[in-house]
């Protein structure tokens, strides 16, 4: 039997698309590009922080971060978003969504800037500090997450809720391609200030003292698109399905949405009521009668992304590493610490600029058309075509001849990986399910995924490292990525 439905609720539901809805997709989005931007900026100096805190004399490569310190530095986000989805998704359930939306916002913002101020007497204080600071970044980005699509979905139509929510998990795409800019435009303003000779000419003088500052610059530029947003955040309005189904305030719910939609509307505190008594709505989310009736719904969005994120989190760590093994970066003996830098960031924000960014806005374009079920498949199939194509002759492709169909061949898997629905797990609706589920829902999917994602990314950076120490002490038959720890066996 169909719920009786709120009259805002319905409202926002039929609205037309109007202004509202792309100021939440700016908004919102932010909170993406803030995210992307975050997680994933470290991956483009952990070289320059290696050859900054690692140089050992005589040495004929550049210093590069142990791997147990590269591991802890690219992986220690990952356990702080974890530990955030977990506590600000229960958070923002109790205390709104908007609250809590400035909480994580801000954050974020101190522990970016608090990153880039990791100072330090030895290599050892220095990463042990920008270790904790981004733990609670990460912390900071795992509230974040999951809390910009869910307000992203309680605002927007049924018509173009697909659309709208992609187009929020798009902006982690410029936050990538963003990261790749701000270290070109750092590295390129460093290098005329300050030209150094490349290492295999000059050892300790291809990395000048100014290239501390440079990552640093890097790191904490996240905290300027998160601190512009803040203001406009703590504008936005409670949403409706919250204030209403959670909080039980009518009256409030009714007053915000009729300012937003500029209509007028009745507050119905006698059908919440209601609706609050029925007897098919008193299940939790984790009771028998839900797992049974959204169970394998749950279980299938939340392993498919599970699965997806081993991949898309690894590929977006470690493509300065491939790039390296197959030549299309220089051996880093024969650059400077900040060339390198510059080379790095060009080669992931030309990745970034013409398969990320379109892949996501594909999406945009054609969920509401082709539907969510329809991406799914064609994303995972094609990735799955294109990574195949691209290990099982690995040989081939590092040749020096066949490097820019690698390169082609890369880009297209992540062109895929975000040419897909991203937003299913808040796009589906639960219509039979209680008021307050389909409130916490999104919150619990959200953290759901990205919990196990991440903790599939950790589970790779941990093999490589252990399959490195395996290999360490008799390493011949291998090919050691340039300026980093990672063995592959040689064809």
């Amino acid at each position: 039997m169909a719920r009786e439905q709120l009259q805002v609720l319905n409202a926002l539901d039929v609205a037309k698309t109007q202004w509202y809805h792309f100021t939440a997709i700016v908004i919102a989005g932010m909170g993406f590009f803030t995210d992307a931007y975050d997680l994933f900026c470290i991956s483009l100096v952990t070289k320059l922080l290696g050859r900054i805190y690692y140089y050992q004399p005589g040495s004929d490569t550049p210093g590069a971060l142990p791997s147990n310190v590269a591991s802890a530095v690219n992986g220690v986000a990952f356990c702080g978003t974890l530990s955030g989805q977990l506590f600000f998704g229960w958070l923002g359930d109790k205390m709104g969504r908007k609250r809590v939306y400035g909480m994580t916002l801000m954050t974020m913002v101190i522990c970016s800037i608090a990153c880039g101020l990791s100072f330090g007497k030895n290599p050892t204080a220095v990463m042990s500090t920008l270790c904790f600071f981004r733990f609670w970044l990460g912390f900071g980005i795992g509230g974040d997450y999951p809390l910009s699509a869910t307000i992203m979905s309680e605002y927007a139509n049924k018509k173009t809720r697909g659309a709208f929510i992609a187009a929020v998990f798009a902006m982690q795409g410029f936050g990538i391609l963003a990261g790749g800019m701000v270290a070109i435009i750092i590295s390129a303003t460093f290098r005329a200030q300050f030209p150094a000779p490349a290492y295999e000419v000059d050892p300790a003088g291809s990395t000048v003292p100014q290239a501390d500052y440079a990552w640093r610059i890097i790191v904490m530029f996240g905290a300027i698109p998160a601190a512009l947003t803040y203001y406009w955040r703590m504008k936005m309005p409670e949403t409706a399905r919250y204030t209403a189904l959670v909080a039980k305030n009518a009256k409030q719910a009714a007053s915000d949405m009729a300012k937003v939609l500029e209509v007028e509307l009745e507050s119905e505190p006698e059908k919440i009521e209601k609706m609050s008594q029925e007897k098919g709505n008193d299940f939790g989310l984790f009771s028998t009668q839900f797992a049974r009736r959204h169970g394998l719904h749950l279980l299938g969005t939340t392993t498919t992304w599970f699965l997806l994120d081993i991949a898309f989190y690894s590929q977006n760590l470690f493509q300065k590493d491939i790039f390296s093994a197959i030549g299309w970066i220089p051996k880093a003996k024969t650059m400077n610490a900040l060339e390198e830098v510059f080379k790095i960031a060009r080669a992931q924000t030309l990745i970034a600029l013409c398969s990320t960014v379109p892949g996501y806005w594909f999406t945009v374009a054609l969920i509401d058309k082709i539907g969510r079920f329809a991406i799914q498949l064609m994303g995972f199939f094609f990735m799955t075509v294109f990574m195949f194509a691209l290990a099982i002759p690995y040989h081939h492709w590092t040749l020096p001849d066949h490097r820019i169909g690698f390169v082609v061949m890369y880009s297209l898997t992540f062109f895929f990986a975000n040419f897909r629905s991203q937003c299913h797990h808040i796009c589906c609706s639960c219509r039979d399910i209680p008021s307050e589920i389909e409130v916490y829902l999104p919150w619990y999917i959200s953290c759901s995924r990205q919990s196990r994602g991440n903790c599939g990314c950790i589970r790779v950076l941990v093999c490589c490292r252990w399959h490195r120490s395996e290999e360490d002490s008799s390493n011949s038959g291998c090919d050691k990525f340039p300026g980093n720890d990672f063995y592959f066996p040689s064809t």
